[in-house]
């Protein structure tokens, strides 16, 4: 993309409503565009993260044995208050009545919706195990909607649902989720710490929140030090063996990590004192067991191998999609902007021309821009008639990890600069090399 092709509105003065970083960058960096409290437009930066975000997302469940469905914005009050919950859920869900007068509600979750669907077309433990998931925008009425879309009304979404015959199978579905999740967020930059929680109002035993440690974040967290040390990294898993599943599960959770909510201060005074940590964690996904708490009530019966009829066993999966762009960035900036991890960076590398109409600086970033292209980048060209200043301000603000500089001077000698944005480090080679140098860094994500 040429940036003087691109709807880019970056602001050069922090915006007076932006109360942490997240939110100050991606308005800024004209990533969105706050339309009422707590709804946001998503310009095309800020859309090009989120749908990178949402890849990710995808590719990890499917690689779980998980599959997509897409269930609709609007839901029946009926489904609620089947499962009893529709008066119990409070003022958070938005309740609408259409010109039928029929009760109907914008989701602030589905297990309602996907254990009716479930009950419709599904009879026999031999359709069994069945994982069904969706990334879909849900809606909850937050009385004091801030921090941009950290704690937004509108948010983006992955939720997932298993349905299982018995309980060790369900809780091989929670383990099996717990485990997409940390390379879901790992493939992301991020770590984030699957921390004992509390169910809230989806309810179940049975709960992990993830959470990535920042300032801003909207819990506190006791935790032993050394979780932040773990990796899942590159290792083959074999989502159907339930040993190494469980296995992985254990080494992520064996150490102390909890919210305040199910924080256990005697247990916490058993770590080493230098290992005892303190902090504020923004979550990012939440995953639940909940046995037959909607399939009784519901009627989603299946029938097993003796012929009787029972309830299947369900748990439910959240990833906060739109949320984690926020939570990268709080994890991950400087004082001049973003910084973008590779796996979700809207751009793989900014190739900045230091004189715009320059014959030989043209045509030295066209034949960088087509060889990226080439490779199966995106590069964004700068190709403004603006200042070098101007120019760099802007790919810091907007994070890109890489930056390809290209001038008359350094042509002379045959080089471009490729510097890292994290690490402001800067190396000169040809443009050739350059541009394998990316490519290289980005086959490996």
């Amino acid at each position: 993309m040429r940036l003087s092709r691109y709807f880019l509105p970056v602001l050069k003065e922090n915006p007076a409503e932006a109360q942490i970083v997240s939110h100050r960058f991606m308005l800024r960096a004209g990533m969105i565009k706050q339309q009422s409290a707590g709804i946001y437009s998503w310009l095309p930066l800020g859309l090009r993260v989120l749908r990178r975000v949402e890849q990710i997302v995808h590719e990890e469940q499917q690689r779980a044995g998980h599959i997509p469905v897409l269930m609709p914005t609007l839901q029946s009050a009926d489904l609620w208050r089947e499962s009893g919950r529709y008066d119990d859920y409070g003022q958070e869900m938005l309740r609408i009545t259409d010109r039928q007068d029929r009760e109907m509600l914008y989701g602030p979750t589905n297990e309602e919706m996907i254990t009716d669907i479930f009950r419709a077309h599904v009879n026999s433990y031999k359709d069994l195990p069945l994982t069904l998931y969706q990334i879909q925008w849900k809606f909850r009425d937050e009385m004091r909607p801030r921090f941009g879309v950290m704690r937004g009304r509108e948010f983006l979404m992955k939720d997932g649902y298993n349905f299982d015959i018995d309980k060790d199978a369900a809780l091989h579905a929670y383990n099996r989720h717990m485990v997409s999740y940390l390379r879901t967020y790992e493939r992301m930059g991020l770590t984030a710490i699957p921390m004992r929680a509390a169910s809230g109002p989806i309810g179940g035993d049975n709960t992990h929140e993830f959470l990535v440690l920042a300032s801003t974040g909207e819990s506190e967290v006791f935790f032993d030090s050394a979780v932040t040390d773990l990796k899942l990294g590159e290792r083959e898993v074999d989502f159907d063996n339930r040993a190494q599943v469980a296995s992985i599960c254990q080494e992520f959770t064996k150490l102390y990590a909890r919210t305040d909510e199910t924080h256990d201060a005697a247990l916490f005074d058993q770590i080493p004192e230098e290992r005892r940590k303190v902090a504020r964690g923004i979550e990012v996904g939440q995953i639940f067991f909940f046995g037959t708490k909607y399939s009784e009530s519901m009627g989603a019966l299946v029938t097993n191998a003796e012929g009787e009829r029972v309830p299947v066993q369900m748990g439910s999966h959240g990833i906060g999609v739109s949320r984690l762009l926020g939570a990268i960035i709080e994890a991950s900036h400087d004082d001049k902007g973003i910084i973008w991890p590779e796996g979700v960076t809207p751009f793989h590398a900014a190739i900045v021309n230091l004189k715009q109409g320059d014959t030989e600086a043209d045509a030295a970033c066209d034949g960088i821009y087509q060889g990226l292209r080439a490779r199966g980048l995106d590069p964004l060209y700068d190709d403004r008639d603006a200042r070098a200043g101007e120019k760099f301000a802007t790919t810091d603000l907007i994070g890109l990890p890489w930056r390809i500089t290209v001038g008359p001077r350094g042509l002379k000698n045959g080089v471009v600069e490729l510097t890292s944005r994290r690490t402001g480090e800067s190396e000169e080679m040809s443009p050739e090399a350059a541009v394998d140098r990316v490519a290289q860094i980005y086959a490996g994500v």
